[in-house]
């Protein structure tokens, strides 16, 4: 129980560095100051987003036999290689400039769909649902603190290296899982 709980946090901590969401605060916090109403917010985002997708996994989870809930977490892996493998360019949005609500849709609308998210989706189809969440929202909210503590400095890591290994890493996690789950390996 505790390992969906602690892999959901560390995985998510891992995979949302250099994420758009963790560039948008750590770039906000450079323009408006590292006050606490951004961490709060993104919390709170990163909470909802995980729920939300743990709430997800959960409900395929229930309506498929066994082997097609293992298959979805390999899915789940799989989504999230290719999330933290699609290069993008995130421009710093003139909007929101001020609005702590603005930005807590923002920040909400850019983790629904990402690797972190499509991870806890993953944990909770394979059990521990409630469990994935909190740790997908802890993991996740430690992340976006460590942009928003890091500022413009976060810029200087090599976030595209790290994203591409861990992709690789979630890739090969997703076809070992499928493979399991049909029956060809394990």
């Amino acid at each position: 129980m505790a390992a969906a709980f602690l892999l959901a946090l560390g995985i998510v901590f891992a995979v949302s560095l250099g994420a758009r969401d963790q560039l948008l605060v750590a770039r906000l916090a450079e323009r408006l100051g590292k006050g606490g109403g951004l961490i709060v917010v993104g919390a709170l985002a990163a909470t909802a987003s995980a729920l939300l997708m743990a709430v997800a996994g959960l409900a395929l989870a229930l309506v498929l036999p066994g082997p097609a809930a293992d298959m979805l977490v390999a899915i789940g892996f799989l989504l999230a290689a290719v999330e933290l493998a699609w290069q993008r360019n995130d421009r710093l949005p003139e909007e929101p400039t001020r609005s702590l609500f603005a930005t807590f849709v923002v920040l909400l609308a850019r983790q629904v769909g990402d690797a972190a998210r499509f991870c806890v989706f993953a944990f909770a189809a394979g059990g521990s649902a409630w469990l994935a969440g909190a740790g997908g929202a802890l993991g996740g909210t430690a992340a976006l603190a460590l942009g928003i503590t890091l500022g413009a400095d976060l810029s200087r890591w090599p976030l595209r290296a790290l994203r591409l290994a861990l992709a690789v890493v979630l890739f090969v996690a997703a076809i070992a899982i499928g493979l399991t789950a049909r029956g060809i390996i394990g």
